[in-house]
């Protein structure tokens, strides 16, 4: 898991745009370009969510390694991909919208199911 959550965060930062389409628009600053967000939660750009939620992944790769941090950083990890759920059923709702593409649909349509392994698989590294 360590090491999936360090690739991840590293992509994070070589390739943010890959991250683009799960990041919700309810999330992103009203500055952003294209955003007509502007609700309680968008605190944040597109590029600092993305930023953020590469670090995060970084701290929990590295908590996990750790023996007196594995559990609570089992924890956090656990909760971080429920938290991605939300971005990943806006990104799959969009790509079934009217501007969705047959290849959005595809990739978030297999996007989607692979975060309950993940939330799985983080919930048994507390032991």
């Amino acid at each position: 898991m360590s090491a999936l959550l360090l690739a991840s965060a590293s992509k994070h930062f070589r390739t943010p745009k890959f991250y683009y389409p799960v990041v919700p628009e309810y999330l992103c600053r009203k500055d952003e370009p294209g955003s007509r967000a502007n609700g309680p939660l968008a605190v944040m750009s597109r590029e600092e969510w993305i930023a953020s939620s590469g670090l995060l992944e970084a701290a929990a790769a590295v908590g996990l390694l750790i023996p007196a941090t594995r559990r609570v950083a089992a924890d956090a990890t656990t909760a971080m991909f429920t938290a991605f759920l939300a971005g990943h059923i806006d990104a799959l709702r969009r790509a079934y919208g009217p501007d969705g593409t047959a290849a959005e649909r595809r990739i978030h349509t297999v996007r989607l199911p692979l975060q309950v392994p993940l939330v799985l698989w983080s919930w048994s590294l507390r032991k």
